[in-house]
Order: structure tokens, then C-alpha cells, then sequence
């Protein structure tokens, strides 16, 4: 079955970098369009980033462009998203997505962004 794992996610003071994992099991991993997804309290969930299957393709939302960078490696079945200049406003759960016939979800990995 479909498996997404976030992991990375932590305390860190405004300005600062975390790096988010995503190890996917249970479908081509190399064939299928990745996303990464946040979540604050009290908001609805929006996008972040996406990716194409080889990587070649990227997306961001506009609130993370030059910040946030997305990457995949496929030979370890991971994707990543490197945050860096993190804001008060980057506080939020974080998790990915995969399309593979229907919607998978991982159970999120937990961004915070204080001093």
C-alpha cells in the first residue's frame, strides 16, 4: 500500500532552515508528480511545492518562492524540501502528497518558526 513518511520537521528561529523528507513506499515512486503541503491552525491546508516525476519541473506557492526549494531523489524513493529565510508564517504542519489513482497522505511533520 501507499506509504508517505514526512520527517525533518522542528523549533527554529525566524531566518533560519530546516530540511523536510518525505520517504514514499507502495507505487513507482519515479513515475509520479510529488507535493508538498502546509497547514497553520485555523487555515486550510494549501500547497507549497510540486515536482515532475524526474524533477525536471517545479512549483511554488508565491509566499515561498526563493525560500523553498523541492527536490527528489528517486533512487531513495524521497522528496524533499529544503526551507530556508523561514518567517513567523512558515509555521504550520507540513506533509506530502501523491496522486497514484486516488489522493495519498503522510501524517505530517510539525514546522515551527519562533524566537
Amino acid at each position: 500500500q501507499v506509504q508517505l513518511v514526512e520527517s525533518g520537521g522542528g523549533l527554529v528561529q525566524p531566518g533560519g532552515s530546516l530540511r523536510l523528507s518525505c520517504a514514499a513506499s507502495g507505487f513507482t515512486f519515479s513515475t509520479y508528480a510529488m507535493y508538498w503541503y502546509r497547514q497553520a491552525p485555523g487555515k486550510e491546508r494549501e500547497l507549497v511545492a510540486a515536482i515532475a516525476s524526474a524533477g525536471g519541473n517545479t512549483n511554488y506557492a508565491d509566499s515561498v518562492k526563493g525560500r523553498f526549494t523541492i527536490s527528489r531523489d528517486n533512487a531513495k524513493n524521497t522528496v524533499y524540501l529544503q526551507m530556508n529565510s523561514l518567517k513567523p508564517e512558515d509555521t504550520a504542519v507540513y506533509y506530502c502528497r501523491v496522486v497514484v489513482t486516488s489522493s495519498y497522505w503522510g501524517r505530517g511533520t510539525q514546522v515551527t518558526v519562533s524566537s
